[in-house]
């Protein structure tokens, strides 16, 4: 892990304390902790070269639950076949929120809504020197089958530092929605969840003057769960407008392995 990786790591270890002071003081009600191993290929944008290149991404991620909302992360450190783009580089996600049934004592409960609150994110990549801050509100939603269905919308704040320190262009502030779900499922005796996230990240300009087109990018991930901490099988990414690339529209299929603790 070289040094980029591991303060990546740190920081986002920071950010998860300090997003949800709340969750130490008063425990988690529940805690799911996976790592994941993805294989496949996948695009370059043209902006690093085009073509694509076989990654080999390894995921650290947590989901909890606590007395007054949730908290969730990822890091993820890319292995790509590539020295021009994601080579030895590392990315990650951290997010928590306050419930308003939790808050209040008065759950939801009926119809399609079934919770809503408030949130606070922040996103931060190694290489491209990439800190972005999500503030917004979620939509808990009540959908027959699914153990999760969540409607997430945040402003999306950059905080880069641009070129000249050498990381990516600095952009305008945006804004993000993300639809995030699992439905679990079982085929005979078997165990089985369709699971992931679709994303809109709306347009905007960078430090020189040029649109960065909105994107989509949707990961759904089909597991096979053998037993209670093994899962297999395959996760979708399709990418239109890859990191606000229009030359990139990005469909590819990544061989995945989960361990879950």
């Amino acid at each position: 892990m070289n040094k980029a990786q591991v303060h990546l790591f740190h920081l986002l270890l920071a950010a998860l304390g300090c997003l949800s002071p709340a969750a130490v003081c008063h425990g988690l009600d529940w805690s799911v902790n996976e790592v994941h191993f993805q294989y496949g290929a996948l695009d370059t944008p043209s902006f690093a070269g085009g073509g694509n290149s076989t990654h080999r991404i390894y995921t650290l991620q947590h989901a909890s639950g606590w007395k007054y909302g949730d908290s969730f992360f990822f890091v993820d450190m890319l292995d790509a076949r590539s020295p021009s783009f994601q080579n030895k580089d590392a990315y990650g996600e951290a997010y928590t929120g306050l419930s308003y049934s939790k808050v209040s004592g008065r759950p939801i409960g009926a119809g399609l809504l079934a919770d809503f609150g408030l949130r606070i994110g922040i996103n931060l990549g190694a290489d491209a020197k990439v800190r972005k801050y999500l503030p917004g509100f979620r939509l808990a939603l009540n959908l027959p089958g699914f153990s999760f269905a969540n409607l997430d919308v945040s402003a999306y704040i950059d905080d880069n530092k641009g070129v000249a320190s050498g990381g990516a262009p600095k952009e305008e502030n945006a804004f993000v929605v993300d639809f995030n779900f699992s439905r679990p499922f079982a085929i005979g005796e078997t165990r089985w969840s369709l699971q992931g996230h679709l994303e809109y990240t709306a347009e905007r300009e960078n430090e020189f003057g040029h649109r960065q087109p909105s994107w989509i990018l949707f990961q759904p991930q089909l597991r096979w769960h053998a037993n209670e901490h093994l899962s297999l099988g395959i996760e979708y990414q399709y990418w239109r407008n890859k990191l606000g690339d229009p030359l990139t529209d990005e469909q590819a299929i990544q061989a995945l392995v989960v361990w879950t603790f």
